[in-house]
């Protein structure tokens, strides 16, 4: 009889987690932080700012757990079209969590990877994208990748765009091309696909996000809005994820 691993249990309020089977990669559209601060009154841009502690909230909790990949839909190829102080405001946030946070980060071995064509974002963004990935990406924890001027259709689109150019010089054949051809050209090359893809604030739809990555992936939707997001929600959705029969269209 083949030795068959103990499972190890850890409980968090009333979610039991099994720690054997905590999803490999997890994705989150962080979405209700303008409904979170309307709400309250307040600007649009405070509640991106809160919407910040969520982020440091679930990235140490995701580290802690093992989660090994944590991809955040933090800004898409169609926010462009927000007023431009909000879009201003958001580039600086950005700025500002990837200098405030890198050294924690950094000493917990997270890397901080980007995913989506950053090169439409603010030089300043793109220079702190940079250096962090190149100060981190030796590091072997959490792999936190934020989804930056990202977009599914334009993700396939850029992977088709180097496809074409690679069989137009011979360094792809026509009979090379398959679904695992077709991953390694898009901007999460070499990155599993999500197992569970997170929407908070009640609203049911992918909103163009890992189109071609999310075809196995589980769901989970909540009312709660990303400011109000907490680690036990977190563990909820990976207690629901773990109570889920997973088939990959088998029986």
């Amino acid at each position: 009889m083949p030795f068959k691993k103990k499972k190890r249990k850890e409980k968090s309020l009333s979610y039991e987690l099994d720690m054997n089977l905590i999803p490999k990669h997890i994705a989150i559209i962080m979405d209700g932080n303008g409904r979170w601060a309307k709400e309250r009154n307040l600007p649009r841009t405070m509640g991106h700012r809160a919407g910040i502690e969520t982020i440091r909230e679930i990235v140490k909790e995701c580290s802690r757990l093992g989660v090994k990949y944590l991809t955040l839909y933090a800004f898409s190829t169609e926010n462009w079209k927000r007023p431009t102080d909000e879009v201003n405001a958001l580039m600086k946030l950005l700025v500002e969590y990837l200098k405030n946070e890198f050294d924690e980060l950094h000493s917990n071995n997270v890397v901080i990877n980007s995913i989506g064509d950053i090169s439409r974002l603010p030089l300043i963004c793109q220079k702190e994208l940079e250096n962090a990935y190149a100060r981190t990406n030796t590091n072997s924890g959490l792999v936190l990748n934020l989804a930056l001027n990202y977009g599914g259709r334009d993700d396939i689109t850029h992977a088709f765009k180097k496809m074409y150019k690679d069989l137009k010089f011979g360094n792809l054949m026509e009979n090379d091309i398959c679904e695992d051809t077709i991953s390694k050209y898009l901007y999460t090359a070499g990155i599993p696909d999500p197992d569970i893809i997170i929407r908070p604030s009640g609203e049911q739809r992918l909103s163009n996000f890992l189109l071609w990555q999310c075809a196995y992936s589980e769901f989970w939707v909540s009312n709660i809005k990303w400011p109000e997001f907490k680690k036990e929600h977190l563990h909820q959705a990976i207690s629901d994820y773990q109570n889920r029969d997973r088939r990959f269209g088998g029986i």
